[in-house]
């Protein structure tokens, strides 16, 4: 297996990614770019119906090159490209947050892959590798098709817990340790002694994975 394996993309996947191109395509740390079309996506309102000459007019609108989205892999291409689509009201464009890129093999696969975490933030655990941590909204605005974003300035200890928690990312990352809800949330809470610069120091990563490690395996009994 390469040190840094690209993604291969299966129906179904929760994917994170960048659009590079319009009529969109979209960076996924897959080998080849992957495509959202305008049929695959909710309009804005989360409005049903057939796209027309507007919409398509209207596409730099909605998204634009240098937008982060989550989505959903509808298909996988014979040369292994895949198609996205943000069809449910809980995908479509990332607003104020921080991405993280890890191999695609340390995220495990789970039923859910957004989560919302006790210490006041939520992650979006991309099963291609890229991880998107976010302030937890206030409420979920469903009435918006995915398309507006919350560009109020994020207070300071949202900041603070955003920063802790993709410097855990990268000490797991750095340890080995398999990615998802619960052992992020144990590296969090095993960091709090520390601040959050130093949880990048080789000996404090080490000493709070194992923590982690440890919790785990307790968990696991």
């Amino acid at each position: 297996r390469s040190l840094a394996p690209r993604y291969n993309g299966e129906v179904g996947d929760i994917v994170v990614g960048r659009i590079t191109e319009k009529r969109w395509k979209v960076e996924t740390n897959s080998r080849l770019d992957s495509v959202l079309l305008l049929s695959s996506m909710n309009l804005p309102g989360g409005e049903l119906r057939r796209r027309s000459a507007e919409d398509e007019l209207a596409m730099r609108d909605y998204l634009q090159e240098g937008d982060l989205i989550s989505a959903e892999v509808q298909s996988v291409f014979s040369d292994g490209a895949v198609s996205l689509h943000t069809r449910s009201l809980k995908y479509g464009k990332l607003g104020q947050g921080v991405l993280v890129q890890v191999s695609p093999s340390l995220v495990k696969r789970q039923k859910t892959h957004f989560h919302d975490l006790p210490c006041g933030a939520s992650v979006i655990l991309g099963n291609n590798g890229f991880i998107w941590i976010y302030p937890t909204p206030e409420q979920k605005d469903e009435e918006a098709g995915g398309f507006t974003t919350n560009l109020e300035p994020v207070p300071l200890s949202d900041r603070e817990v955003i920063s802790r928690l993709r410097n855990c990312i990268v000490a797991l990352v750095t340890q080995k340790l398999m990615l998802f809800d619960t052992s992020i949330l144990y590296c969090y809470e095993a960091s709090l002694p520390h601040q959050i610069k130093d949880i990048l120091k080789p000996e404090v990563m080490e000493e709070i994975v194992l923590e982690t490690r440890q919790r785990l395996l307790d968990l696991e009994g």
